[in-house]
């Protein structure tokens, strides 16, 4: 009897048998005897590179492909009474195996699973075992316990290159969804095909319902010119603060520096200005370009005599404060010493030499 495995383990085959060259992969099962007749299992092998996917959908080996492109691995199918405890074997021929396969893998799938509500918790019992063609020595052997309540597909083993050595390690994987575990798993191609296949599609959505056809449209009736926008624009009146800027396109709030506030229309850099200076926008002592210049109000403004005091709001130079009576006199006065002085300077009178000035009272 070979070495035996627990779920993980793994051993040496070319330590076990130096010079090996071929080894028979034996898988074996046993259905309880409620399961039915129609319990049918089936053992595969995958050829897989070093990322663990299989070398191309032809390194899959099973009962619709039981030959590797290398001719390495053969599947010899249902060996029945002659295989011994053996329900399937498959022959590996460890020397003609491709470099570029880093190990092979040997997965059993129930047939038909789903459509026959069938587990491996079925099972009374199932193995997988490594035996040298040289001899008919078996190597290694891993027996599977478990309920296997939910798997539909199991990897029993696998032989796997290490160094210059063939080594075989016990596997036991289950999956719940069969081939489409193993596919997802090892990218076989064919079997996701099979499984969709065996899945049908769902029906096709009904038809929609046909749309009538729209009526025609009405004839298009011209329409009246559109109104003027003086806000955005197309208007020809021209810029309120100065015509030769050109048209005023936009409607700005204007606060003058005399009156209320009003709407005005600018050109866009008046807008700009006026939008972005505080009021009154301008002063007099540096007008800016296209705004109107103030008009003074009242009467011209003249500047004192000589010799006059100057106030400054209110108050005389001299520190004291003249009412409003105090400026008439002295306007009055004024007028006075200009007639006087008129007739001082006249031909036919005499000189008389007139002093105006004011005291402090």
């Amino acid at each position: 009897m070979g070495v035996p495995l627990t779920k993980g383990g793994n051993v040496s085959l070319t330590k076990q048998a130096p010079g090996l060259t071929a080894v028979t992969v034996g898988l074996g099962w046993r259905v309880r005897p409620a399961a039915g007749a129609d319990y049918d299992l089936d053992a595969s092998a995958l050829l897989c590179d070093q990322a663990g996917k299989v070398v191309s959908d032809r390194h899959f080996v099973f009962f619709n492909n039981l030959r590797s492109p290398d001719g390495s691995v053969t599947h010899s199918g249902d060996v029945g009474a002659s295989g011994g405890e053996d329900r399937e074997q498959i022959q590996v021929d460890l020397g003609r195996v491709p470099e570029t396969v880093a190990k092979i893998v040997f997965p059993v799938s129930l047939y038909e699973a789903e459509q026959r509500h069938q587990t491996f918790g079925q099972l009374d019992s199932a193995h997988i075992r490594v035996v040298d063609r040289a001899d008919g020595r078996e190597l290694a052997r891993y027996d599977l316990k478990g309920d296997g309540s939910t798997e539909t597909a199991m990897v029993f083993g696998e032989l796997y290159r290490h160094g210059t050595e063939w080594k075989f390690r016990a596997i036991g994987q289950g999956y719940a969804s069969g081939l489409a575990g193993i596919a997802t798993d090892y990218g076989v191609d064919v079997l996701r095909e099979a499984t969709t296949q065996a899945t049908p599609p769902p029906p096709p959505p009904p038809a929609p319902a046909p749309v009538p056809a729209a009526p025609p449209a009405p004839p298009t009736i011209a329409s009246a010119p559109p109104a003027i926008d003086y806000v955005s624009g197309s208007s020809t009146v021209t810029c309120f603060f100065d015509p030769s800027h050109g048209p005023g396109m936009t409607t700005v709030l204007w606060s003058p520096q005399w009156g209320v506030p009003r709407q005005v229309q600018t050109c866009g850099g008046c807008a700009q200005r006026v939008q972005t200076t505080p009021p009154p926008y301008y002063t007099p002592q540096q007008p800016q370009a296209g705004y109107p210049q103030p008009v003074q109000q009242g009467y011209p403004q003249q500047q004192p005599p000589a010799g006059y005091p100057q106030q400054q709001g209110g108050q005389q130079q001299g520190g004291r404060r003249f009412g409003t009576g105090a400026l008439i006199g002295a306007g009055a006065a004024g007028l006075v010493g200009g007639a006087l002085l008129n007739e001082a300077m006249s031909d036919d009178e005499p000189d008389v030499i007139i002093n105006n000035y004011y005291e402090d009272e």
